[in-house]
């Protein structure tokens, strides 16, 4: 295997290859049908190592996605919807529009950092919402125990325009030079440190424009470059596909499959979905550190220093830009908000004196 790809590795043929498979329903026995190359479940699976197991393969080595009936009450879904419709307008009268990697405020409305959000506004209603066994039997399966829950709501106007195809968190957020920085064995290893989800709060039929998926993308290795090239983009236009949810349904994926929101072509059918991202609690350093601190602190050496400055910014700054506060760092006009050492890197470039760092440190 490469150690490292390229973008000449990104090979159409190949990729139409992957994407030609076929789901076959006898390989996965606890799904009761397979719709357009996409295993559909009863949402009310017992938590058995059998079934993660199979659900485990329909993430690998299947289609990559997997859709599970009622998984959700209704009364429950209805809650929920409640408060975050209470959220957006609170948003709305504030003056604040939630955008997004892919969409422009007012094509969509976001709520970023639900899931807290909720649980202080309705604890009891929060409760009730996450006391799924289908949300644990998956995420378990995918991700073991330890495993750390995200929300961000999106709303989908009508009129509101289809994503781009993408893959997403981690290297997914990455521009194409970026994720070519990271080595082969991290391409392989992004996907199953998270779990996509999506909870259907209102019916969705197509017209609506629910997400667009490319069954069994996600074995295509060079994946994470491949999706920034136009062919690849035009191929997932011609072969993607599209399943109407009811509301309670709830969508998992593999992170690396090429999917995208679709159009929300109806006139008066405001599309609502909780967004879930689910991490593995491996990816948490094993100490707590300080970098604000320690970059406070080195910035004036920092403009004297005679060496690699990336190197000791490398070795203190905060280099990652999640999680983060989306809300007051909204990734808009790139896939991921500024990092603390791209914050550093221009001050430094700049000789910013120390009262201008100071501030652009401690405003985050």
């Amino acid at each position: 295997m490469t150690t490292w790809f390229t973008a000449a590795d990104c090979r159409l043929e190949d990729f139409r290859a992957v994407c030609a498979q076929k789901t076959e329903l006898t390989g996965y026995p606890h799904a009761t049908d397979v719709v357009d190359n996409v295993l559909i479940y009863p949402g009310d699976l017992p938590n058995t190592r059998e079934i993660q197991g199979e659900l485990i393969r329909a993430l690998r080595d299947g289609p990559g996605i997997v859709v599970f009936t009622s998984a959700f009450a209704p009364a429950v879904v209805d809650r929920a919807t409640a408060v975050f419709t209470g959220l957006i307008a609170e948003q709305k009268a504030a003056g604040l529009q939630g955008g997004d990697h892919f969409a422009q405020p007012g094509e969509n409305d976001r709520v970023w950092g639900a899931l807290d959000k909720f649980a202080l506004r309705d604890p009891r209603a929060f409760a009730e919402y996450y006391d799924n066994d289908t949300l644990a039997l998956i995420c378990e399966a995918w991700l073991g125990t330890g495993y750390q829950v995200t929300s961000q709501v999106n709303v989908v106007n009508p009129g509101g325009r289809a994503q781009v195809a993408h893959r997403d968190y981690h290297l997914g957020f990455m521009s194409q030079e970026q994720a070519l920085r990271y080595p082969a064995h991290v391409h392989q290893l992004s996907p199953v440190l998270t779990l996509q989800g999506a909870v259907a709060h209102v019916d969705m039929p197509v017209e609506t424009g629910p997400t667009l998926y490319l069954p069994h993308s996600q074995k295509y290795l060079p994946g994470y470059v491949a999706f920034h090239q136009p062919e690849f983009t035009a191929y997932f236009e011609e072969r993607h596909v599209q399943l109407p949810l009811a509301k309670g349904d709830a969508a998992f994926f593999n992170p690396a499959v090429f999917h995208g929101a679709g159009t929300n072509r109806s006139s008066d059918v405001r599309r609502m979905a909780n967004l879930l991202q689910i991490s593995s609690g491996f990816g948490r350093a094993m100490e707590s550190v300080d970098r604000t601190g320690m970059v406070s602190a080195l910035y004036p050496v920092l403009l004297e220093h005679a060496g690699s400055v990336d190197n000791v910014i490398a070795a203190s700054a905060e280099g990652y830009a999640f999680p983060a506060d989306l809300d007051r760092d909204q990734p808009i006009g790139g896939l991921a908000p500024r990092t603390q050492a791209d914050l550093v890197r221009q001050a430094v470039a700049e000789r910013w004196d120390g009262d201008r760092f100071e501030g652009a440190l401690r405003a985050g």
